[in-house]
């Protein structure tokens, strides 16, 4: 999902935003300075594997899942983004 697949380190930078706050798909654009069509695409990506939900006006936010492996999350995204 993230080391070894195309997209994976957008997908990476996307979660650690997630995991500060919640972020809508523009704000996220914004903040990671990329399109919006790509910001859509990859929280699409991480919604249909349960790593994040939104809610109804589709505020992103970390699924439970991820949030009880954040620290696993945490040490791995450290290794990737030296």
């Amino acid at each position: 999902m993230l080391a070894g697949t195309r997209g994976g380190y957008t997908r990476g930078f996307i979660l650690n935003k997630l995991a500060d706050k919640p972020y809508n798909t523009n704000q996220l654009a914004e903040a990671l300075n990329i399109d919006y069509q790509t910001a859509s695409h990859h929280l699409d990506v991480l919604a249909n594997n349960g790593i994040i939900t939104s809610t109804y006006g589709k505020i992103y936010f970390l699924s439970k899942d991820m949030e009880a492996n954040l620290n696993d999350f945490n040490q791995i995204w450290e290794k990737i983004n030296l």
